[in-house]
């Protein structure tokens, strides 16, 4: 008896275990997010976000990550200065920046997303260079690990928005091929316009002979 009541308790334990795995919610890949900013008196950049948590578990993500020069100064048109990654652009930045595409990590994909940051991170100072060395050479060097083709064109790289545009052309098929989404340009969800409704045509009045009153 006692045996009995022993199974029926384990039994009973095992049930909840499986009702609460049930119950949690399934741990969600990390998505990348490439993002431009060319709007309002802020310099031009380029930068990427990151949400979600890895498969193999571990705390959710929501961040941010750019390469800029740590002071904005006449002294980047001359010359190298001191970079920096950062992680702060805020929510209301992101929302006034234009996103090209977003594409779902794998866990290999994204410790080489985070080792390339690293590497930006570490690089030695100064390591900002307006024309060789900046955040869209970051972006580009983020995409690159993930196995883009990223050439940098020299007439692109301080334009932020039209390089992504050119990214995400020369690489559509890749993109396409790894279920990206993509937010701007012909691939991009957009709302089916709304065709006008027909205007019902007049009728015409049928023709009526004029009464002709005769002459007295």
């Amino acid at each position: 008896m006692a045996h009995l009541t022993a199974l029926r308790r384990g039994g009973a334990w095992l049930l909840a275990i499986l009702l609460l795995l049930a119950a949690a919610p399934a741990t969600a890949a990390v998505t990348i997010t490439f993002y431009s900013h060319e709007l309002g008196s802020s310099f031009p950049h380029a930068f990427v976000t990151m949400a979600g948590a890895p498969d193999r578990g571990g705390p959710a993500l929501n961040v941010d990550y750019g390469f800029t020069a740590k002071a904005i100064t006449p002294a980047i048109l001359w010359g190298r200065v001191g970079g920096e990654v950062v992680s702060d652009h805020g929510a209301a930045y992101i929302r006034g920046s234009d996103r090209h595409f977003s594409l779902t990590l794998s866990d290999d994909e994204y410790d080489r997303v985070m080792a390339t940051i690293a590497r930006w991170r570490a690089a030695p100072q100064p390591s900002y260079d307006l024309g060789t060395h900046n955040c869209v050479h970051f972006v580009a060097d983020l995409a690159r690990s993930l196995g883009m083709a990223a050439d940098t064109p020299k007439n692109l790289m301080k334009k932020p928005r039209s390089y992504l545009e050119h990214l995400t052309a020369e690489n559509r098929p890749w993109l396409a091929a790894h279920h990206a989404t993509f937010w701007r340009g012909p691939s991009a969800t957009q709302q089916p316009k709304q065709q006008p409704k027909p205007q019902p045509k007049p009728q015409k009045e049928p023709y009526r002979q004029p009464l002709r009153v005769p002459s007295s």
